[in-house]
């Protein structure tokens, strides 16, 4: 049995309702047209990202072992990663429903799609791919209170049943996990999956091109969003104790 086989075997034994979209990543069949396309992604964000993303996304980067001439295997990172959170990039079949994601996630597993886009896809993918997926989310789960918001996040959806109550805490993730912003020695920083993972996103926010209010749980709570469409408002916060605080806000008013 290999180290991908009884690691696979090892999470589904701890999950219920996301085990049957636990896969193995064949790491070795990815071509090197697609390691390819993986270093263009990635040196075409990082010199953008060095100047303005967050320094805890920085350091995760460096701390999982990501590197921008090869696509990652997901064992050497969760390898990387355990260690320091608890947490692991787990390999999934694709897009996961609401129970089973929440599932995945109070388990400190974060459900990582395997497929990468194609080259004709650079700019954009309407579901999120390796790219997304480990690049944009990962290297801000080596970070402890992250690490912790996540978590803990993930376990208070995870008992929700009322639809209204779960819209809104979606809109938590959106506004931070997501396309999150914070104030780090007085700029604007990104540490948001899809600020970080967008060069084009990224570049409009920067740039002045939305509307950037001050972190506040009711106006989260409240603020809609289009999943396809540009953002006209994001949040920063101060810290990342800020949302995780806000979460346990969010779970005394909806749970």
């Amino acid at each position: 049995m290999g180290i991908a086989t009884s690691t696979l075997n090892l999470a589904q034994g701890k999950l219920n309702v996301a085990a049957p979209y636990l896969i193995e990543q064949t790491w070795a069949d990815y071509t090197p047209e697609q390691h390819a396309i993986w270093s263009e992604l990635v040196t075409r964000r990082m010199p953008q990202l060095r100047d303005h993303a967050c320094q805890e996304y920085l350091d995760g980067f460096q701390q999982i072992g990501l590197r921008e001439d090869q696509l990652p295997n997901l064992s050497e990172v969760s390898a990387l990663l355990q260690p320091r959170t608890g947490w692991q990039s787990t390999p999934v079949s694709g897009f996961l429903p609401a129970d089973a994601f929440f599932e995945m996630l109070a388990a400190r597993m974060f459900p990582t799609t395997t497929w990468l886009r194609s080259r004709d896809s650079m700019e954009y993918t309407p579901e999120p791919d390796i790219f997304h997926d480990v690049f944009g989310h990962v290297p801000m789960h080596a970070h402890p209170v992250f690490a912790d918001f996540l978590e803990h996040y993930g376990k208070v959806c995870a008992r929700l049943t009322d639809p209204q109550a779960l819209e809104r805490m979606g809109r938590l993730f959106w506004f931070t996990v997501e396309f999150g912003l914070i104030r780090q020695n007085g700029e604007i920083k990104v540490y948001g999956s899809g600020l970080i993972s967008s060069h084009g996103e990224c570049t409009r926010v920067l740039a002045g091109g939305c509307e950037v209010k001050d972190f506040n749980l009711d106006a989260v709570l409240n603020q809609e969003f289009q999943t396809s469409e540009m953002q006209p408002v994001l949040y920063a916060v101060e810290s990342f104790d800020q949302i995780y605080e806000a979460t346990k806000q969010a779970e005394s008013r909806l749970a």
